[in-house]
């Protein structure tokens, strides 16, 4: 090995020190704590703690009120799911020649800068019964059999708050599909349209075989956002009303913080790094499968 090559590898090496160093400390180290912790019935508090096995495993698979939130979260998951394909359009559209394509990306990118308990403060009032602007809306439009408790009633609440974090979030999975869209090659696209194609062509044949890539990081992205929401349904609801509204993380939290069982919150972070990785892995999977597909069908 040359000199060149040595002072490369060093250079790599010490590089790499301080970010593997921080990997250790902040993520693989607590993680572990947060495993072992997940056997015991720590209150929070207390110098000691007593191993306990499973129990606490047991217990959060008995625990209705578990379920309940976690069916919650996958209303963010589905109403997530559903629009991304509307995500992706709308940055098919400003990727390509729209006038004042700049203004709309700002607008629609805007939401996902502010702060999340400032937007979670001001669609309460959006949404609130006594002197809300949705109801007024409503009102103005003689749309009020339409009227609801918008926020307090367990049949709409759920989707009322997922509605309030896809417009948070949508401008930023817009952004991830430009840039993506943006970085396939210009000559592939333009030899495509002398052949003949139209734009739903370049987009199916094309445009989202390029990107499938980024497809799967947005799909992951939801899965990790709908499994740990808390800021939105803590805000605006705390929860309510009785458990309607409460996600896996909000319970998780409160189980940890207001009854004093961090054991029993232990197990459940640990659960729900688990599903993340099974859903992850599945869905990776699926888009595997997918872009196998395609290549197949093109080779033939």
């Amino acid at each position: 090995m040359n000199q060149l090559a040595k002072s490369r590898w060093k250079f790599i090496i010490i590089s790499l020190i301080i970010p593997i160093t921080l990997l250790i400390g902040f993520v693989v180290f607590p993680g572990i704590d947060l495993i072992r912790m997940s056997f015991t019935n720590w209150d929070g508090y207390s110098p000691n703690s007593q191993f306990i096995g499973l129990d606490n495993y047991i217990s959060m698979l008995q625990n209705k009120d578990l379920w309940l939130s976690l069916r919650n979260n996958a209303v963010y998951f589905f109403v997530h799911l559903l629009m991304i394909v509307v995500e992706l359009a709308f940055a098919v559209l400003l990727t390509s020649k729209l006038r004042a394509a700049k203004f709309y990306k700002t607008m629609v990118f805007l939401p996902y800068i502010i702060n999340g308990v400032a937007i979670a403060y001001a669609f309460s009032y959006f949404f609130s019964p006594i002197n809300g602007a949705f109801d007024a809306i409503l009102e103005f439009f003689n749309l009020e059999a339409f009227i609801r408790s918008w926020l307090s009633d367990p049949k709409v609440v759920n989707f009322v708050l997922s509605a309030v974090s896809v417009w948070r979030f949508s401008g930023y999975h817009v952004i991830l599909f430009m840039a993506a869209l943006q970085s396939i090659p210009q000559d592939i696209e333009e030899s495509a349209r002398v052949d003949g194609a139209n734009q739903w062509h370049l987009f199916r044949y094309i445009q989202i075989p390029s990107i499938m890539l980024m497809v799967d990081f947005v799909l992951f992205d939801n899965i990790r956002g709908a499994l740990q929401v808390f800021d939105i349904p803590f805000v605006m609801t705390s929860g309510g009303p009785g458990y309607a509204s409460s996600t896996f993380t909000l319970y998780t939290i409160k189980t940890a913080f207001t009854f004093s069982n961090f054991g029993l919150a232990a197990t459940m972070a640990v659960a729900i790094m688990v599903m993340i990785i099974i859903i992850y892995f599945i869905q990776n999977k699926i888009i595997h499968g997918i872009v196998l597909k395609e290549r197949r069908e093109k080779n033939v």
